[in-house]
């Protein structure tokens, strides 16, 4: 009972709108939830729209599944404590944090473009034989592509959440072709990045530009955390009609505390902390690319090594049931290596040294 109290009293001191579940039924609803239509003794799978499967599964570590509210839905993250399952809802799509972000991002992009224009063109009259003026060239550069993955990631965190634009695709020559560039680029950061793909060809719905953003910002997540000389295995799996893309990497593991907050960090304080795990918003665009392909993300440590992350995808070929873009929109990247910018904290400065 003492314990039950303990995790019922964390509960209502969240901010955010939240409820504890016990053997899938609704226990109890914080006062920040108070309206929304969540009601103790509900049988918390009817809510779901996406990771139910998951859910039955489910262990331990952070699981983020997608709910239906009436006509609204709403992400949630999902963490197991002492037999509980605590879900913690996120706020409604397109909220004023992240359309403040991509205002800002809208503003500073031409403005870093022009600037990355004018660094790459030093490169050819940079003399070789003057090795600190090439390093801080290639430093600049380096640092210029961070900036624009934040930027980009700023712009686009909110415009994932609400529109996909997806096609019938061969997903496992998309994959393919991603991870042969991430290989290469890995190579450069010495770490060995294993992929085990799929056996079979399988067309189904996919956003290429979202999957491989996605992937892109998993990976730097892993090596950031991998020490050099190690690997990371990828692996992209069937299971009926779902697919598993599971990265799993060597490292040190992330806090708990960390861990169970990574979907929402956007919306934390400003504070002093471990610079590896940065702003928060590349898992706001996982998340919202495994939702917008039916699908989930979850954040484990299994056999308590290392870090594992697996988003499944549902394999559709319906057009009906995808989001729909309203309007096109340009290469995110503006034209720069997607790879070097994704991977930007933590590639070498070799791989800046010339305009890729």
């Amino acid at each position: 009972m003492e314990e039950n109290q303990e995790i019922f009293g964390m509960l209502d001191l969240l901010l955010r709108p939240g409820f504890c579940v016990k053997d899938n039924v609704i226990v109890k609803v914080n006062p920040s939830a108070q309206g929304l239509p969540i009601a103790a003794g509900t049988d918390v799978r009817t809510l779901m729209q996406t990771g139910e499967k998951e859910y039955e599964t489910f262990q331990e570590g952070c699981l983020y599944v997608q709910l239906s509210l009436h006509d609204e839905s709403c992400g949630a993250a999902v963490t197991r404590m002492d037999g509980w399952d605590v879900f913690v809802l996120d706020p409604q799509w397109g909220s004023e944090q992240l359309q403040v972000l991509a205002l800002a991002a809208r503003e500073l992009r031409q403005c870093l473009s022009n600037v990355m224009i004018a660094s790459n063109q030093l490169f050819p009259i940079v003399e070789q034989k003057k090795p600190q003026v090439w390093e801080q060239s290639a430093r600049l550069n380096r640092s210029l592509h961070q900036m624009l993955r934040i930027v980009g990631n700023m712009s686009d965190a909110g415009r994932y959440a609400t529109s996909s634009r997806q096609e019938i695709r061969d997903v496992g020559q998309i994959f393919l072709e991603i991870m042969g560039k991430c290989q290469a680029l890995a190579e450069q950061a010495g770490i060995v990045l294993n992929y085990q793909g799929l056996s079979e060809e399988i067309m189904c719905l996919i956003d290429a530009e979202q999957l491989e953003r996605a992937v892109l910002n998993l990976l730097s997540n892993s090596m950031k955390f991998t020490p050099k000389g190690e690997s990371i295995v990828v692996c992209l799996s069937r299971s009926g009609r779902m697919l598993r893309l599971s990265v799993q990497d060597c490292g040190s593991g992330i806090a708990e505390d960390i861990r169970n907050n990574l979907f929402s960090r956007y919306l934390r304080q400003p504070c002093l902390e471990d610079s590896r795990y940065g702003i928060g918003l590349g898992m706001v665009l996982v998340r919202s690319t495994a939702v917008n392909h039916g699908g989930t993300v979850l954040i484990d440590q299994p056999n308590g090594k290392g870090t594992r992350i697996t988003m499944t995808l549902a394999i559709r070929q319906n057009t009906a049931t995808t989001l729909r873009s309203p309007v096109l929109h340009p290469d995110y990247a503006g034209g720069w290596d997607h790879g070097l910018i994704e991977l930007a904290d933590c590639l070498p400065l070799q791989a800046y040294e010339t305009d890729k």
